[in-house]
């Protein structure tokens, strides 16, 4: 199962890259929603091989996902794998200068099943698609225009 969304942000590329590197911003906000989330390798510089550790409810369940920066180059791409009990994702950022001043922000999320329970699981998304598709291009929205307010700063 695959989600795209892609939008376009007023503010330069190397800019909308170094907010989008903050990563303790990120590790915060997950938090804040009832997610623990630890850094596996907390004195590593920030590049690939960075990786997380988390754990949270879902479905009323607790899970544990395992999250780790595979490549990471600036100021254009970034790519995460995580894995689970019986799902795999995959995470791309791409940013793209339209202008000295524009950039188009492409982010893609995959999952893939590895058990029954979990290929279950995901049908269930499946069936709820166009919503859930919905929910995710309006929260990337939302998230470019935050990401926009923040380089007016």
């Amino acid at each position: 199962m695959q989600f795209i969304s892609k939008e376009d942000i007023e503010a330069p590329v190397a800019q909308v890259f170094a907010i989008l590197s903050e990563f303790e911003t990120f590790e915060r906000s997950a938090m804040r929603r009832g997610v623990e989330v630890q850094r596996v390798d907390a004195s590593a510089p920030i590049g690939a091989g960075m990786a997380w550790d988390t754990r949270f409810r879902l479905r009323g369940k607790p899970r544990e996902m395992h999250v780790v920066l595979k490549q990471y180059d600036a100021p254009s791409l970034m790519r995460f794998a995580s894995h689970s009990k019986g799902i795999n994702g995959d995470v791309v950022i791409e940013l793209l200068a339209l202008s000295p001043r524009r950039t188009r922000m492409s982010f893609s999320v995959e999952l893939k099943a590895n058990t029954l329970s979990a290929r279950l699981f995901l049908q269930s998304l499946k069936l709820a698609r166009k919503n859930m598709t919905r929910r995710f291009k309006l929260r990337m929205a939302e998230f470019a225009k935050e990401i926009e307010s923040r380089c007016a700063r």
